[in-house]
């Protein structure tokens, strides 16, 4: 399940962008891109079966939260 390699630069807009807004944009592309929630995700190892009951029990989590939506609406 290894995604395509992904590059990730960031480059100054004008003579006035901080470094600070350049680590921010860098940041925000990895969080988009799933960098490093996908390290994380593979540091250690996850047997399947722990992997289909997490993604079981997310996929409830989400259907409780549309069910209570749709109560109250």
């Amino acid at each position: 399940m290894a995604k395509k390699a992904v590059n990730i630069s960031v480059r100054p807009r004008g003579p006035r962008d901080s470094g600070h807004m350049m680590i921010k944009r860098f940041l925000r592309k990895c969080k988009k891109e799933r960098i490093i929630e996908q390290y994380r995700d593979t540091l250690y190892y996850e047997k399947p079966s722990t992997k289909r009951a997490k993604a079981k029990r997310r996929r409830a989590r989400v259907l409780q939260k549309l069910r209570e939506k749709e109560k109250n609406s």
